[in-house]
């Protein structure tokens, strides 16, 4: 259990607070994470990295000299959003492009790819690279779908000494993926973590028995054992890594090794170098020597009790890249020249946030946007409880709670945007923005692209008409297949995202008027979200009990399709009182 906490929904917010004051000397707190508090040399890629709060060290403690310029932190499990992760890179930014970096999640991918391209477009250089070192996650003829674990840290470490050695992001980007296919964990678990205020914990493992592979976030392993001593545990990391050998590796006596034993939580340091010992003879014995070997917490699981072992295969300029000195408050690494400290005018960020002029059309389009989403947030709050239940089936049941955070948070930010003369398409961006803070994970991704490109369709200068609602839907759908990759037929929101936005597109094209054609099309997504149940999951983390699903609907289908009539109604409220509205 977690005993030291005050309100649950203020922990990730308060340890953010506490870290920065011990560690004032290393790091300062920006919008959305924290960047240096030293001077970085200018014209140097800045490599940033992130995720959910809960996995300390990482993110935050990872940032310093000789390692990342900043680290974006969501809340507790929780990707941070595009917004935070682009608050986090321009901060840092050195003048030589931003390397983001993270691991493979889905709510990550999305996230920084969005945070990646809205960099892009405003002319700074970008790529991103997901770690995935987790064996036990996906086999080996699927090395993309693999999860990022500890790992994160020996291919963060590469990345952030190519960066501080001064080479160029097409050179890091290379140094970062070589790391990366050279980098392999497996980790096991015997009780699963409680998050502030929670009575359970996220996930149990019978007593006395210990799950192999078992994901950081709860995620399915490959199978249960009973307990084993350590050093059988030992034994079966060491075995487990030995028989995954990179591809351009073709036997592993004679190589060196970056070797991290990693504690996720509970697992005491005593008990880590008892399993070390072991883990050292083995390596020995199969002539395999340890470069710098790293035992205790790097990427944790709050207070999950479990290990990994990972090992970075090296040549000759990995093992430059991984002995390279670093200063961080959680990892530190040879000897560094301090850096000198900002000042306090440069550690001062601005807060103030600008909106877009906008017409006077547009500021009053806003106020009926702030009106559609209040209506879905008190929609979404009725229903918060039967989204739960649906997603419960397969998922992990916090599907109603997400999207009732999301929605919240949306409107909150709409209010204040509006108050302060936003015109429709900036209330909806700044929306977007609030949703994927506050609701986190995948889906808060998906609905942050989609608002997002509503947004930017309607824009600042005129009154939202049938056409540019049309449009909007349309690349809000292209912008969630892109990131998300979902298809029809998937089971995912998307099944009923793409008959709404085709039959919106092809009623409005044949002249019909926004509040018809919306209700039409609000009709065929009702069908398609129940047709849903005939599915089964084909991506995230229901797919692993896909067949368990079968005969109920995607919770993210039902969703959507309780929105969109929700909309649907609203708009023909507003038609009956508001000519051509």
């Amino acid at each position: 259990m977690t005993y030291l906490f005050n309100q649950p929904s203020a922990f990730a917010a308060e340890l953010i607070e506490g870290f920065i004051a011990a560690n004032a000397d290393k790091v300062r707190q920006v919008t959305g994470g924290v960047v240096r508090s030293t001077r970085s040399e200018p014209n140097t890629v800045a490599v940033i990295v992130g995720g959910g709060s809960g996995h300390y060290p990482a993110f935050a403690g990872l940032v310093g000299q000789g390692l990342a310029h900043g680290a974006a932190m969501g809340n507790l499990f929780a990707s941070p959003s595009a917004q935070q992760i682009y608050n986090v890179a321009r901060a840092a930014h050195n003048g030589a492009g931003v390397l983001l970096m993270f691991g493979n999640y889905a709510g990550d991918v999305l996230h920084f790819g969005q945070a990646c391209e809205r960099l892009r477009a405003e002319g700074i250089a970008c790529d991103v690279l997901a770690v995935t070192d987790d064996i036990s996650s996906a086999g080996k003829e699927e090395l993309e779908k693999r999860r990022g674990v500890a790992g994160d840290l020996c291919v963060f470490k590469a990345a952030c000494a190519a960066a501080e050695a001064g080479h160029d992001l097409a050179a890091v980007v290379k140094l970062a993926q070589h790391a990366n296919q050279r980098t392999r964990t497996f980790g096991v678990a015997f009780a699963g973590c409680t998050l502030p205020g929670a009575s359970h914990p996220l996930f149990e493992v019978e007593k006395g028995r210990m799950a192999l592979g078992l994901g950081i976030h709860g995620e399915p392993g490959i199978k249960e054992t009973d307990m084993p001593s350590a050093d059988e545990l030992a034994e079966i990391f060491v075995e487990r890594l030995l028989n995954e050998l990179p591809v351009d590796i073709k036997q592993a006596e004679g190589q060196r090794v970056a070797v991290i034993l990693n504690g996720l939580g509970s697992v005491k340091y005593e008990e880590l170098f008892v399993v070390y010992r072991r883990v050292a003879q083995l390596l020995d014995a199969a002539k395999v020597q340890i470069v710098e070997p790293d035992v205790g917490e790097f990427v944790t699981s709050f207070n999950m009790a479990g290990a990994s072992l990972t090992l970075m295969w090296l040549d000759e300029t990995l093992e430059t890249l991984w002995r390279a000195p670093t200063n961080t408050p959680a990892y530190r690494k040879g000897s560094v020249l301090v850096a000198e400290p900002l000042s306090a005018t440069e550690r001062e960020e601005s807060r103030e946030e600008a909106l877009p002029a906008a017409t006077a059309e547009s500021q009053e389009s806003a106020k009926r946007v702030l009106q559609l989403l209040e209506s879905v947030a008190d929609m979404l709050q009725r229903n918060a409880k039967r989204l739960g239940d649906i997603d419960a089936v397969a998922g992990d049941g916090d599907h109603g709670i997400g999207m009732e955070r999301g929605v919240l948070g949306a409107v909150a930010k709409a209010r204040d945007v509006a108050a302060r003369g936003a015109g429709a398409g900036s209330l909806l961006c700044r929306a977007a923005d609030a949703w994927a803070d506050n609701a986190g994970g995948t889906s808060g991704a998906l609905w942050g692209v989609a608002l997002t490109a509503l947004g930017t369709a309607l824009g600042d200068r005129f009154t939202p008409d049938a056409q540019r609602v049309a449009a909007g839907v349309r690349a809000a759908k292209e912008g969630i297949m892109h990131f998300g990759k979902a298809r029809v037929g998937d089971k995912t929101m998307v099944d009923v995202l793409v008959p709404f936005s085709d039959s919106l597109n092809a009623a409005v094209a044949e002249g019909a008027s926004l509040t018809d054609a919306w209700l039409a099309a609000a009709q065929v997504a009702d069908k398609a979200a129940q047709d849903t149940a005939q599915l089964v999951p084909k991506m995230g983390r229901a797919r692993p009990l896909a067949e368990k699903s079968l005969g109920t609907p995607d919770a993210g289908a039902i969703s959507l399709a309780l929105i969109v009539n929700t909309v649907g109604d609203l708009l023909k409220e507003q038609s009956t009182s508001e000519q051509g509205v």
